[in-house]
């Protein structure tokens, strides 16, 4: 069975949204019915049905008699009288006339364990994993039109925001048609996700369903067609507003209570699984049941569910059982023996006892007055009773639906202290309300100030939490207690990636990662042989389990797959790995490493924000990412690696909708990026560059000019700051107002840089970054300036005071090894290292380049050896030859990464492929023309290089402000090329092939059939039209032409053929139409298409390409081809002889570390803030959230209105109280003031009223209380009382017997004599 079970789990795990017959083909041989085999007699049928409901026809067998005919069996039971069978209805139903997806239904025994139905449900059915169950319970008569509201407003709202599931008998009566109503009005007027939220289960007895028989196939209906009749069977009909119904039988027709032990076990056993994604959550499903009115029989339902430790939510006033169990609780927990106390004597527990029956019975003879079993329904009264702390009561006419949920979390919470003493009570409070995701409820009622939070309390709540995506709560934890520093420890990290949900895009990437790592985790024979040794019985795969589950290295990997090289590898410090390591290398260590004790993953996460904003970011969690990103340092720099990351993982998404919230969640980082570094550019200029290039430790290593690279952030790009800092990189030392044609006769004339013809800038930076060690920082925090501090105001610690004398000793040593360089070579430095010369003495050697390259083909190409080359030639050789040195550089000697990492990046740049290809032609038409038999070869390679060569000013002039849009756009228009030749070619093939047939007959001449299918078709496009060969009234006299086959074959010319020429002419004005109206201005639609789309964006992407073509002079050497072999010759012995490092590096890559760096990410931080904070007071100024505060405010005015009323009606309530009180108090003192029976030696007191007057003087004078005649029996005698003036009265006595015994025993008369 139990391997039927899992094989049946795993087939449910098939997407689709209706399961066929096939799939379920099984549920018979798993699911049974319940059949009555034995007839036993009911007494009042007249021996015509049987004790189950059914006729005797139907029964295979009777209960035996003995010699008296009276049957020994006297009482039918179902486990005894009735026999399993398979099951013969089950699939899906569809109402009719309903207009609704259809319902699963299933017929099952009584018997059938509640797992198998649960994992039918979630697993086959798609029916979705509660986080809580409201079993609502009660009876046929109609529902009170409070309680309609209570389960419209309250219940299917709850149910909603908590994602639960509403179980009820399913029929159309009473409580189960009033909760179908209410969720199909939730389901009208919901969105479709919340309409998944909230499951409506029926459970409900076979035997009493009306129309059952349309249900019944054996092989399964698919749907099965069920009608809802208006009869006097309507209330046995099945609601149409379920999504599933299991129909129990118990084997009796007709009969209720059959289903009540199934749904008892069925709840039960669903209070013990877990909440969340996969069971993952930090508490078990909690089951509430719901009384609403009942009668007799369902005292029995709720003591079984009791004594099950199920809680209870009771409907005070909504009718007999409910009103029952309420004033139960009321009146024995108010009388003076109802505490559990214990009673030292026998005596006085036995009195406790027989007065708490005697209460009970009285309340249940009240409520059920006809009932002849009454001291059976006193014990389960009783019984109830001691289980009262499971049992809620809700006053539905005093409290408002409103607050509905709140009172099911109390309920249950009640119930969770009550079953596990352990924990505290706000605990488990607060798992409920993360598990139902109700962040107002924890806000309200726990977080309020009033507890203390610990971080033991936090902690389980807090991954589920972060597994089961709710932001708000970590949010809440966050600002409540929890140290995310203490909480995310590297094992932490591990089982979040280990819970990624297996339909995510990254949970598949980490699978084949770990696939791949499980696949070397078999050691060779002699290292098994040593795993297996009686020291260390584990295997690889078999022994730790951390082999076989996800590690951090699979991150990692995924990590550096989805950013490649812009990053060092992440976590590689914290597993010991080598970066340069290969990866098989890495995964025996890795495995190595996790068959031991793993000793890293107690260790505290290094960045914990910044981790788990990679989580959030790797699922495509928007919210929580935000989040995430707001609490990670390095603002700007997390936000371009969320927008890589995102538009990495969204080339990989198949489905449409995941990559379209992917790219949006892509471009809302960008903008954020963009937003903070803008608030950073104008508090301080000088910080946002520093920003930009400085080197994060967080991000491996990559600067955040690197990062938007990556990313491809166009829009970040095009931001005026960063722009400002390329252009100041681009000019170097010279002022941007330099002219270019300044520049350009100091290229040829260099004497001129000595001179004030270029104005250079002044260092004032070196000054200030000399002084900058001695105090602090310059700027404060918020971009203005600081006040200068001596140096015992910054040296507050040993460290400080060591950092110092470090800076000090660096200063003093600093002229010695550094010496400043006289003004002629610093003047020279400054010129030819600035990128802009560099840049423009390429484009003027690359421009006498193509002017000899062209010299030599048109007028200087010699003829092969012994005759050639010339010796411009071989200039021209040595030129490309200097070219080539710079495309290796460019290549092998860049950066730190591996030789195939640097292949890699070279290959990407479409520039890099076309200096490729051009170098290639080159070196293929200088081998050819060497040699005789492929000179002309050789040279026409040599011409069509030259175009290579030529279209590579392209991207020299990308550069310009006006060309370089214009240049974006051609290249976009060249697709849309690509587009059009593809039409055309079809258009082209079709009408030259048919011109071709139907002008020649036969013509076996390849040469000449290619030039009339093809290129003669596409030379009438542009009005080249031979009409003299195609027009037969044009043909020319005198040409000689054959029709002879073999003639032809040997090349003479075929002559064409007039049959259909006027079918070639319809073709040609068809073709023309078509090509040159239709394609051709499709053509121009789709470019002006483009151009208006590219136009708009074309300045941020010629600024991005800027930005590629400034690293690349800036890296260049400052000497042009041919001469750049000095300046390599200069650079292999600087940098591989000498040992001198780079310091044009530092343009783009600035790495700094303490103080400074703490510095500008708190500086960074505050910026970020600011943005926040305008952000969020933007949002609160919107009408739609203004809206929403004024009905906020709205309903807590309405609350309060409601809690005045109710406050008033109470008083009112008291003040008729305090009135009958009063009135009965004098009218006992005027009964004794006139009776002989108490002797007092003073006047009765008076109470003084506010100066009444006495209605015979008109003086102030007493005031006796009025109170009507009607209202009192008097205890020794009647008054007939007359109003008078001043609200006294005027009494005679009467001397009656007394109707009652004695004033005095009344609960009222007691009251007052209390208050007084």
């Amino acid at each position: 069975m139990k391997n039927t079970d899992k094989r049946h789990e795993g087939g449910g795990r098939r997407t689709g949204t209706e399961k066929s017959e096939k799939d379920q083909s099984w549920i018979p041989k798993i699911i049974k019915k319940r059949v009555c085999t034995t007839f036993v007699e009911d007494s009042l049928s007249n021996g015509v049905l049987c004790q189950c409901g059914g006729v005797r026809e139907t029964h295979c067998s009777i209960a035996t008699g003995d010699f008296f005919g009276a049957a020994i069996v006297s009482q039918w039971d179902s486990s005894q009288h009735s026999s399993e069978y398979p099951t013969d209805a089950f699939g899906e139903l569809e109402f009719a006339g309903a207009g609704r997806r259809h319902s699963h239904f299933l017929r099952l025994s009584c018997d059938t364990p509640p797992h198998i139905m649960y994992s039918l449900m979630t697993a086959h059915w798609g029916v979705p994993s509660p986080n809580l169950v409201v079993s609502v319970v009660g009876g046929r008569e109609k529902v009170k039109p409070w309680v309609r509201e209570v389960l419209r407003q309250g219940l299917v709202r709850a149910a909603q925001s908590t994602g639960a599931w509403i179980v009820t008998g399913g029929l159309r009566e009473g409580v189960g048609r009033c909760v179908g109503e209410a969720v199909r009005d939730h389901a009208a007027a919901a969105s479709s996700l919340s309409q998944k939220k909230v499951i409506a289960v029926g459970v409900a007895p076979w035997g009493l369903v009306h129309n059952r028989q349309c249900l019944i196939n054996s092989e399964g209906s698919f749907p099965a067609r069920y009608y809802v009749q208006n009869t006097s069977h309507d209330s046995c009909c099945l609601d149409s507003n379920y999504q599933a119904f299991l129909l129990v039988d118990d084997g009796s027709v007709g009969q209720r209570g059959g289903e009540t032990a199934f749904r008892a076990k069925m709840e039960d056993y669903i209070s013990h699984q877990r909440t969340g994604i996969w069971g993952s959550g930090s508490i078990d499903v909690p089951v509430l049941c719901m009384l609403i009115s009942g009668d007799a029989a369902m005292l029995e339902r709720v003591d079984l569910s009791l004594k099950k430790a199920t809680p209870w939510l009771v409907l005070n006033g909504s009718g007999p059982a409910a009103d029952l169990i309420c004033e139960l609780l009321d009146a024995l927990s108010a009388g003076p023996m109802s505490p559990p106390s214990p009673q030292p004597e026998a005596e006085g527990s036995e009195k406790t006892s027989a007065e708490l029956r005697d209460r009970a019975r009285e309340r249940v003879r009240r409520h059920f007055p006809a009932k002849a079993d009454l001291e059976k329904l006193v014990d389960r009264a009783l019984s109830i009773y001691k289980n009262r702390d499971l049992i809620t009561v809700f006053h539905g006419e005093q409290e408002s639906s409103d607050d509905f949920d709140t009172v099911l979390l109390k309920a249950l919470v009640r119930a969770s202290k009550r079953v596990s003493s352990d924990a505290s009570e706000y605990t488990e409070e607060l798992k409920l309300a993360v598990a139902w995701n109700r962040v107002d409820i924890a806000k309200s009622e726990l977080f309020n100030g009033d507890i203390q939070w610990k971080y033991e309390d936090l902690e389980d709540s807090m991954t589920d939490a972060l597994i089961n995506d709710k932001p708000q709560f970590i949010r809440l934890f966050n600002e409540n207690g929890l140290n995310i520093l203490d909480y995310l420890t590297y094992r932490h990290l591990e089982v979040l990636y280990r819970s990624l949900s297996d339909s995510s895009l990254a949970f598949t990437l980490l699978q084949r990662l770990l696939t791949e790592r499980q696949g070397l985790a078999i050691c060779s024979p002699k290292e098994a042989l040593a795993l297996k040794s009686p020291q260390n019985p584990m295997s690889p795969l078999s022994g730790p389990s951390s082999v076989k589950e996800l590690s951090l290295y699979e991150v990692s990997r995924l990590l550096w797959d989805i950013l490649g090289d812009v990053c060092e590898p992440f976590y590689y410090s914290i597993l010991g790995l080598d970066q340069s390591a290969s990866t098989r290398r890495a995964l025996k260590q890795v495995n190595k490493l996790l068959q031991g004790d793993c000793s890293y993953r107690e260790q505290s996460c290094l960045y914990p924000w910044a981790s788990l904003f990679i989580w959030a970011v790797l699922q495509n969690r928007s919210e929580m990412a935000v989040y995430f990103w707001e609490m990670a340092g390095e603002s700007v720099h997390s936000a371009l690696a969320g927008c890589k990351i995102l538009r990495e993982l969204s080339k990989l998404e198949s489905e449409t909708e995941t990559k379209l919230s992917m790219k949006e969640l892509a471009q809302k980082f960008e903008n954020l990026a963009l937003d903070v570094f803008s608030e950073c550019y104008q508090s301080s200029e000088s910080r946002s560059f520093t920003l930009l290039i400085r080197q994060s430790p967080v991000w491996g290593k990559a600067t955040c000019l690197q990062m938007a690279t990556s990313a491809d952030a166009r829009h970040f790009f095009s931001h005026d700051g960063v722009q400002s800092l390329l252009s100041q990189i681009w000019w170097g030392d010279m002022k941007r107002s330099t002219k270019v044609w300044k520049l350009v006769l100091s290229f040829f004339l260099p004497p001129l840089i000595y001179t004030n013809l270029i104005s250079f800038r002044e260092h004032e930076e070196e000054v200030r970054s000399e002084e900058v060690p001695l105090g602090r920082d310059t700027e404060s925090l918020d971009g203005g300036d600081a006040t200068m501090l001596s140096l015992s105001d910054i040296m507050q610690t040993e460290e400080d005071v060591e950092e110092y004398a470090a800076l000090r000793d660096n200063l003093k040593s600093a002229p010695s090894s550094n010496p400043k360089r006289p003004f002629v070579l610093l003047r020279w430095r400054e010129f030819w290292f600035a990128p802009v010369t560099s840049f423009l003495g390429n484009v003027l050697m690359y421009f006498l380049f193509l002017i000899l390259f062209a010299y030599i083909l048109l007028l200087d190409f010699k003829p092969p050896p012994p005759h050639g080359p010339s010796t411009l030639e071989f200039v021209l050789y040595f030129w490309v030859f200097t070219m080539v040195c710079e495309e290796i550089r460019q290549t092998f000697f860049r950066g730190n990464t591996t030789l195939y990492q640097r292949m890699k990046l070279y290959i990407e740049d479409m520039w890099n492929k076309c200096d490729i290809t051009a170098i290639s032609l080159f070196a293929l038409g200088m081998c050819c023309r060497m040699f005789p038999w492929s000179y002309e070869f050789g040279r026409a390679v040599l011409a069509v290089d030259y175009m290579v060569f030529t279209l590579r000013l392209i991207h020299i002039f990308a550069i310009h402000k006006q060309l370089g849009p214009k240049i974006i756009i051609v290249e976009k228009m060249m697709k849309d090329i690509f587009f059009f030749l593809f039409f055309l070619a079809v258009w082209l093939l079709a009408y030259g092939v048919a011109n071709q047939a139907l002008l020649y007959s036969y013509d076996p001449r390849p040469g000449w059939i290619f030039r009339r299918v093809f290129y003669r078709p596409y030379l009438h496009i542009f009005g080249q039209i031979p009409i003299h060969e195609m027009d037969a009234d044009k043909l020319e006299e005198g040409i000689e032409c054959t029709n002879n086959a073999t003639l032809v074959e040997a090349g003479a010319e075929p002559c064409m053929s007039t049959d259909h020429n006027w079918l070639v002419i319809i073709l040609l004005v068809i073709f023309l139409l078509v090509t040159n109206i239709l394609l051709v201005n499709l053509l121009i639609a789709m470019f002006s298409h483009t151009f208006s789309k590219v136009q708009e964006h074309s300045d941020n992407y010629w600024k991005f390409q800027r930005y590629n073509l400034i690293v690349e002079y800036h890296s260049r050497p400052c000497l042009a081809p041919p001469f750049i072999l000095i300046s390599h010759l200069h650079l292999i012995i600087k940098r591989h002889i000498r040992k001198i490092p780079s310091t044009k590096i530092k343009h783009f890559v600035l790495e700094i570390h303490g103080r400074e760096a703490s510095r500008l990410n708190t500086w960074e931080a505050i910026q970020k803030e600011n943005i926040l904070f305008a952000q969020n007071k933007r949002e609160r100024e919107k009408d739609s959230e203004r809206l929403k505060r004024t009905s906020v405010k709205v309903d807590n005015v309405l609350k309060q209105m409601a809690e005045i009323r109710d406050h008033d009606r109470r008083l009112r309530m008291l003040e008729t109280e305090l009135e009958y009180c009063s009135s009965a108090l004098s009218w006992m003192t005027e009964a004794l003031s006139q009776s002989n029976l108490v002797k007092t030696t003073r006047p009765p007191p008076a109470l003084r009223g506010p100066e009444p007057k006495d209605h015979a003087s008109g003086k102030p004078g007493l005031m006796t209380p009025c109170f009507p005649q009607s209202t009192w029996s008097c205890c020794f005698s009647s008054f007939n009382c007359s109003a008078c003036d001043y609200g006294t009265l005027t009494c005679t006595p009467d001397v009656l017997p007394c109707p009652r015994p004695a004033v005095f025993n009344s609960l009222e008369t007691a009251r007052a004599v209390e208050i007084l």
